[in-house]
């Protein structure tokens, strides 16, 4: 996504059509205005952060404005209401990237409402009405992905730090919550020892990798490459080295979860995420076998129900599928809305859970 005109206090929002997918997928209200949906086969358009069933990629058009919608012969939502669109939700997106802009400023929300055209009472309550977290939080998750993707590009620690907007060092680990020292993330796990396994199942490829602690990465997809690249990506720097015999143990755990014969699955983990992340996956974990929860029912539980949003990104930044049943998360009317590794193997997985869960009871 791109910002332009950084300097202008309620710049504009540019997306490719990949991006725009992604925030339909995510139901990203960050772009609602920017955009909308064109469904070719019900003649509507919608928000991106529409609650409506996701529909196909090939049947999908997107436009810049409602009118450009009306004109190819499509009707606005019921459901979502994208004229609206372009009132206070546009107002957010300037919010958004003018805080993605400024992040070594000390905002305050007294700032940003000038930005908004919003008294700081009404912008501090439509924010999170519309994000689910607070500007100062959103200024927080911003500062918190720029030091991650500084320090895995190789940059110093020091400098990425304060190219994140962070005043001091003191103030990163008790923010960021990475998982590990930022040293060792901004050397892409240098030195760290990763070994790792792949095996069939029915849900396709399975990667099973750990650290000397614990189990750092699990994924799900069609091809052995795929998946060890993605591997890769996240620790390019690490030792990493196949080692099926090592992980034969807890790669049997996973196996005969997938086919149904172990409900269970406490394995030991090593992985990294921010304070908010960590809370939402600790939520996911207590998700009964079997059962099913909406992003908002998480998002009340961990003590944030206007979060449902920030949920379902915590859920797609999961770094080890199964142990963490985000697959067990699903949209306020129960729909299967984006899995990272497939919305059909998340149907695979329900549908199985629910059926042993069934005949167990």
């Amino acid at each position: 996504m791109k910002i332009t005109n950084p300097k202008n206090p309620t710049p504009k929002i540019e997306a490719t059509n990949e991006q725009k997918w992604q925030a339909i997928l995510n139901r990203d209200a960050r772009m609602d205005g920017v955009f909308f949906t064109g469904v070719l086969t019900t003649k509507i358009y919608c928000r991106p952060s529409c609650p409506a069933k996701t529909p196909l990629r090939k049947n999908v058009n997107f436009f810049d404005s409602p009118s450009e919608a009306e004109r190819a012969g499509l009707r606005a939502c019921k459901r979502c209401h994208p004229k609206e669109a372009n009132g206070q939700a546009k107002e957010i997106q300037n919010v958004c990237a003018y805080i993605e802009s400024h992040l070594d400023d000390s905002l305050t929300l007294e700032e940003l409402s000038q930005v908004a055209h919003l008294s700081p009472y009404h912008l501090q309550r439509t924010f999170k009405r519309t994000m689910g977290i607070s500007p100062k939080q959103y200024a927080n998750a911003c500062r918190v992905e720029k030091l991650k993707s500084q320090l895995k590009s190789g940059d110093k620690v020091t400098e990425a730090t304060f190219n994140a907007g962070y005043k001091s060092m003191s103030r990163v680990y008790e923010k960021t919550k990475l998982g590990m020292t930022p040293t060792i993330y901004r050397r892409g796990g240098d030195g760290m020892k990763i070994r790792y396994a792949v095996v069939g199942s029915t849900l396709g490829k399975v990667l099973v990798a750990a650290t000397e602690v614990g189990i750092c990465f699990i994924s799900l997809g069609d091809s052995e490459s795929f998946l060890l690249a993605a591997l890769r990506g996240d620790y390019y720097a690490a030792q990493i080295a196949r080692d099926d015999d090592h992980l034969k143990k807890w790669v049997s755990v996973v196996i005969k979860y997938l086919d149904g014969e172990h409900p269970t699955l406490n394995l030991p983990l090593d992985i990294r995420g921010t304070t908010f992340q960590r809370r939402v996956w600790n939520a996911l974990q207590k998700i009964q076998y079997g059962k099913v929860k909406t992003y908002g029912e998480i998002a009340k539980a961990i003590g944030m129900p206007k979060a449902a949003r920030a949920v379902g990104h915590a859920c797609g930044s999961n770094p080890v599928s199964l142990v963490i049943p985000c697959h067990r998360a699903v949209g306020s009317s129960g729909n299967l809305t984006g899995y990272r590794w497939g919305v059909d193997r998340k149907k695979k997985l329900l549908r199985m859970e629910k059926a042993i869960d069934e005949s167990t009871t």
